[in-house]
């Protein structure tokens, strides 16, 4: 997870920042759905608050980042 987000922002910063963009929101939902089966036990840092909540955020930061990364236009260069 933290692989793939650390790969989105390098992506981002390189190349196309678009792309960068979904990888770290597809790294968001899948930190969402491990918290979702995880035992609060087992899910190490991604247990901060209750299970619902926590999920709730990863899902709603994840959309977010992908409906602006495509709903941005292309700017002239």
């Amino acid at each position: 997870m933290l692989l793939l987000t650390i790969g989105g922002v390098v992506v981002a910063a390189v190349s196309d920042w678009r792309t960068g963009v979904r990888m770290i929101a597809g790294a968001l939902a899948f930190a969402a759905v491990l918290r979702l089966v995880l035992r609060d036990r087992d899910a190490g840092m991604l247990a901060v608050r209750h299970r619902a909540l926590d999920v709730g955020i990863l899902v709603v930061i994840a959309v977010t980042l992908f409906v602006l990364a495509a709903s941005i236009p292309d700017q002239p260069v």
